[in-house]
């Protein structure tokens, strides 16, 4: 049985969530609140799982993962059930790419020690976060557009069926609207996102519908 630590709000967990759903894998989920307490992440017994004390955090018997692609891989290549990669080299690089654009470059700017710190150290206010978030979400998702605008319409990123790129791209639509980020200028994203709304997996994996979402 797969232990998965997380947190309704947490756009790697929500990947990962989205991941479960589309292998059809079960899993114990394990909440692991990012503001009580002064963070139950921090805590040393969730430090010797995460040593980085982020979410998520996967467990299956003696595995211990972290990082979200990485248990998303892993996931794709250890059950069965609709491949999250694509088999052809070329292509799964690409997806690799577009989905690192989100998960590297979009996401660690709007993760919440980061936006804690500039609140702490610079005083910054609920107004400048926003605005943080909103600039560097903005520019990344346009790049995002301009990729997808490259290739061939498609249901979804990478085809007709979704995949790790969408995994990556909806829990960061999530997050645009989130935080204010006009996407009114990405039409294929828009549609990307509306179309996997439609698939039970990702419905399911919304923070609204986590057993320890809060409004």
């Amino acid at each position: 049985m797969i232990r998965f630590h997380g947190y309704f709000r947490s756009s790697s967990a929500y990947r990962c969530r989205i991941a479960f759903g589309l292998k059809g894998v079960a899993y114990d989920f394990t909440s692991v609140h990012l503001r009580k307490d002064g963070g139950r992440q921090k805590t040393p017994a969730y430090r010797a799982l995460n040593p980085q004390a982020l979410v998520p955090t996967l467990e299956s018997g003696d595995l211990r993962l972290t990082q979200s692609l990485a248990i998303i891989e892993w996931l794709d290549e250890t059950h069965p059930g609709p491949r999250l990669l694509p088999e052809d080299a070329d292509l799964r690089a690409q997806v690799r790419a577009f989905a690192q654009v989100i998960a590297c470059d979009i996401h660690p700017l709007q993760n919440l020690r980061v936006l804690d710190y500039l609140k702490v150290e610079f005083g910054a206010g609920q107004a400048v976060l926003d605005a943080w978030c909103q600039r560097w979400i903005t520019e990344g998702l346009a790049a995002c557009e301009a990729l997808l605008a490259a290739r061939a319409p498609s249901t979804f990123c990478f085809g007709d069926a979704p995949g790790l790129a969408d995994i990556c791209l909806v829990p960061q639509v999530f997050s645009a609207a989130r935080f204010g980020a006009d996407l009114s200028a990405m039409p294929r994203i828009r549609a990307i996102a509306e179309a996997c709304e439609a698939v039970p997996a990702f419905a399911q994996a919304h923070p609204k519908r986590q057993p320890d979402w809060e409004a």
